[in-house]
């Protein structure tokens, strides 16, 4: 039996969410696991990656074979580096000590990769969210400015007939006053 350290899909259609998992390598991809080894989760920024590096170093040392996304995602949070000190120890080329310090450094150089990261997007999401904001902020003032002057121009067409109407009561009585006095002269 060939064990397969691989993803088993779950989710919702359209948004994915992983287990990281040691199964048979005959098994269906969402069918019979041995052991679940972590989570993958696509969806968030940077993606979430959890995995038990006990649990998959004991497979891995094992014998079991990861998919090349399960690698990837293995090396992501170390488990393979952790593995390849383990060998070096095995045949000697390391002391366990000297092994798990590089091990340690190499975990919070990560971390510190990985918050500089999430530093970063979130910034960049401040300033989208900023941007936004101020391109709202112009739209409703224009807005405001638009509905005003519309207001304005109504009230002068709403006085403009009035003065008009009014200016042309006036002109017939003053050209029919005009009328009579130009016969009289």
């Amino acid at each position: 039996m060939g064990v397969k350290i691989r993803l088993q899909r779950h989710g919702k259609k359209g948004y994915p969410f992983y287990w990281i998992v040691a199964a048979d390598s005959r098994a269906k991809r969402d069918g019979k696991y041995l052991q679940k080894l972590g989570v993958y989760d696509p969806n968030t920024n940077p993606a979430r990656v959890e995995v038990n590096i006990e649990e998959s170093l004991k497979w891995l040392q094992n014998g079991a074979i990861p998919t090349n996304t399960a690698r990837t995602l293995l090396s992501y949070r170390g488990v393979m580096l952790k593995h390849h000190l383990n060998k070096g120890v095995l045949k000697g080329a390391l002391k366990q000590e000297k092994a798990d310090e590089k091990f340690q450094e190499w975990l919070k150089e990560k971390e510190s990769k990985i918050s500089a990261n999430q530093d970063k997007i979130s910034k960049e999401i401040d300033k989208s969210k900023a941007e936004k904001l101020k391109l709202e902020k112009e739209s409703n003032e224009k807005r405001v400015l638009e509905r005003e002057n519309a207001a304005k121009e109504a009230a002068l067409k709403d006085e403009a007939p009035a003065e008009e109407a009014a200016s042309k009561d006036e002109a017939p009585a003053e050209e029919a006053a005009s009328k009579d006095e130009a016969p009289a002269e």
